[in-house]
Order: structure tokens, then sequence, then C-alpha cells
């Protein structure tokens, strides 16, 4: 392993992506220190050294940002506006009929997708940046800290810091695109990776400190397990053989080769415990719009969100999470994969599947094993997103447990596919890539 790894940083082209992307990742975690104009950065130190955290939403955009968030850091957005952008404009291309048009036109329709995904991201960063501000003007960012983050309200602080953060996401997105092209790996899952990364050590080192080594070793223990589990479970597919007819063109035979379609047990990604995560934050929310006045009674229904969708260590709000995540599992499934689509194509290019017949047959015997094969991948996301809770009834260390959920998810999947590049570029030069 080690030796493979002394193979890559011999071979110059291979040293020049790796250092340049190592080089990329360490101007974005320095730009989550650098406080915005505006922001008091010794107040925002003594709130976060009293234990204040953000709840909710809000604590997932601060694991994207690697924890710029809470600081209010030039970089305090992160990633997230690229992320939700991207999900949208996938999503519209069920809706709207040009984008479909335009993700079947190849590289030059896909290229005007992107450029649409870069303007959403930039107005979601001026909606978020502007969310962010007001949030840590009234209080509502680090609940029960009475130091103030912004001090100055004056209009042009405002203007300045609303640029500032928006200017952020963009660099962000710029930062990730230049990786993707000039480094080794997906420069956007990468930035998020190392955002989650860098909140390993303190998360860690608060166990330690407030649990006491026990519970450290434990949470270590599961955490190992974790891994082992959700890389398998990654790699894991069912492949539906495809066989293709020979076909003469001019004078050449063509086909007659055989290959398969690897169905993946978790085709969604992490994306749908993000949908489960930002539905059930929107209940909370409203109810804060709706605290009863002075002298005023608390209505029941806002008492009863109080009480049961907004602590994660509720029985309610775990089972809703759990049912959404399976539900948005299926959901986002359903969007990404068209078996009718793949259907075509194999019929299109002479490839059938043994024992099933080209056209309507073969794309509903893909929706009959997509359907199936989505069910444990969906309960497998709803168990590994409740790790975190779990451990919260349980050690009481939600705040801090870094092995579950999104993160453990994101982490894996990202060094997974990551390792593959380097790999295929390593055999590309020697026959032995980083794992023999």
């Amino acid at each position: 392993m080690l030796s493979a790894f002394g193979r890559a940083f011999r071979t110059p082209d291979l040293r020049r992506k790796l250092l340049f992307t190592l080089g990329i990742i360490t101007i974005f975690r320095l730009g989550a220190f650098i406080p915005s104009p505006g922001v008091n950065y010794q107040n925002v130190q003594q709130c976060l050294q009293s234990g204040q955290t953000a709840g909710g939403l809000y604590q997932l955009v601060n694991l994207f940002s690697g924890g710029a968030l809470l600081q209010v850091s030039i970089f305090a957005l992160g990633i997230m506006p690229y992320i939700t952008a991207s999900i949208i404009v996938q999503l519209l291309r069920v809706v709207i009929p040009r984008f479909q048009e335009l993700y079947e036109e190849g590289a030059s329709g896909q290229s005007k997708l992107t450029q649409y995904t870069r303007y959403l991201t930039i107005a979601l960063g001026l909606l978020n940046a502007t969310t962010l501000v007001s949030l840590a003007r009234s209080g509502q960012l680090l609940p029960g800290c009475a130091l103030p983050i912004i001090p100055d309200s004056s209009i042009i602080t405002t203007i300045l810091l609303i640029i500032t953060l928006t200017a952020g996401t963009g660099l962000i997105m710029w930062m990730g695109e230049l990786v993707t092209e000039k480094g080794v790996g997906n420069g956007m899952s990468l930035l998020i990776f190392t955002s989650i990364a860098a909140t390993f050590p303190t998360s860690l080192g608060a166990i330690w400190s407030s649990q006491g080594p026990g519970t450290f070793f434990m949470v270590l223990a599961i955490g190992l397990v974790t891994v082992g589990l959700v890389v398998f479970v990654e790699q894991s597919q069912r492949r539906v053989p495809v066989q293709y007819a020979k076909r003469m063109i001019g004078r050449r035979t063509v086909g007659g080769t055989s290959t398969y379609i690897p169905i993946k047990v978790n085709m969604a990604g992490v994306i749908p415990v993000i949908f489960a995560s930002s539905m059930l934050y929107l209940p909370g929310l409203i109810s804060q719009f709706n605290q009863p006045k002075a002298g005023e009674d608390l209505q029941p229904w806002v008492e009863w969100i109080n009480n049961n969708l907004t602590r994660g260590d509720h029985p309610i709000y775990m089972a809703l999470y759990f049912a959404m995540i399976v539900f948005f599992t299926y959901f986002y499934v359903a969007i990404t994969f068209n078996p009718e689509e793949v259907s075509d194509n194999m019929k299109k290019y002479g490839g059938f599947i043994p024992g099933i017949r080209a056209g309507k047959p073969t794309a509903d015997y893909l929706q009959y094993v997509l359907s199936r094969i989505t069910l444990p991948g969906a309960l497998y996301l709803g168990f590994v997103a409740l790790i975190p809770l779990v451990a919260l009834v349980l050690i009481n260390a939600n705040q801090n447990f870094p092995f579950g959920g999104t993160s453990i998810l994101i982490m894996v999947g990202v060094g997974l596919e990551t390792v593959k590049q380097i790999d295929a570029q390593l055999q590309q030069r020697h026959y032995e890539g980083l794992l023999r």
C-alpha cells in the first residue's frame, strides 16, 4: 500500500494532480477560519467554547461547511448551495422537457445544465447569506449566546457581509470545478469530504473529555464496524446480464459480446437523508414563527411540534425520519434511473437480457429488479442515518458522534470513488494499482 502511494508521487503527471488537489483543499480549509467583515470573532469563539451549537438543518449545513457556518467565516455557506442547486436542476428534468432534452444532447447540452446550476448556486448563495446574517443578528444561529455576533447593524456592513458570503460560495464552486478538471477525483465531493473529516478530531476529543475513555473507545469500535458495513453495502450491486447480438456493418462483424447492467443497492446515495433532514426541519421552523406573545398561551399544535418533532431522541421523530428516508429513496431512484430509457438504448444497439424479450418486457423486468433492490438500500440508509440519534439516547453523544448519518455515507462513498480514480491512473502507467 505504501509503495503504491510512493509510485503515485513518483509519477510526474499524477504527482502534479495530487499536489494541486491538496493545495486547493488547504485553501478551502484556511477560508473556513477567516472571519467575514463585521463579525466579532472573539464573541463567536466564546459562544462556541461555551458549547453553543446549531440545530436542525443548520447543523447539517455546519457539517458540510466544516464548522465554518457557526464561525460566520467567508466560507460559512460551504458547498450546500451548490448541492441544492444540483438537486433542483436534476429534479427539473422531470418537470421541464427542455431540461431533459439538454441532458440527452450530450456534452453540449450538459454544459448548459452546468451553467444553469452555477447561476442557481449564486442565487441560492445570496438567499442563504441573507438568511444567515438575519439569524446571526437575531441570536437564533447560536441559541443561548448573549454576546452579539454582528455588533454593527448598519446597512453598509450588512450588504458587505452578504456579498462576501455569496462570493465565498462562488469561490468554493470554482475551486471544486478546478479540482475536477485538473486534480484527482470529483472536486465538490472532495471538498465535502474535507469539511466532514475536519470535524472528526474535535468531535472525538469532546467525547473523550465529556464521556471518558470507555465511551471514546466504544465509539471508535462502533465507527469501525459501521465503516465496514457501509463499504460492503456501497460496493454491493445486482448485475443484470446483457447479451449483444452479432451484426454486420460493412464487412465487419460487431457485437456478440456479453456485459451487465450494474444496479447498486444504494443508488440514491446520501440524497434521501438530506431530503428527510430538510423536511423534518420545516415543522420546527413553522413553530418558531408561531410562538405566543406575552400573556398568550402556546397553541396545542405548536406545543406538540416542539415536544415531538424538534428532538432527535423522540420516538415519533425517529419513526418519521426513517419513513421519510425510505420514501425519498424510492422517489429519487425512480427519477434518476429510467428502465424504459435503458431498454430503448439496449434495443437500439441490439442488446437483450437473456430470457427476456426486448422492448416493454425488458423495461418491466428492470423495474421489477429495481423495486426489490431499492428496498434493502432504503432500509440501510434509514438505519445508518439513525445511528447518531440512537447514540444520543444511549450515550448522550449526538452532537459529537461522528460515525453515522450523512457524514459516514459521504466519507466512505467519496473515499472509495477517489481511490478508484487514483488506482485507474496508476494502472495506466504500472501493472499494479493502490490495492492488489
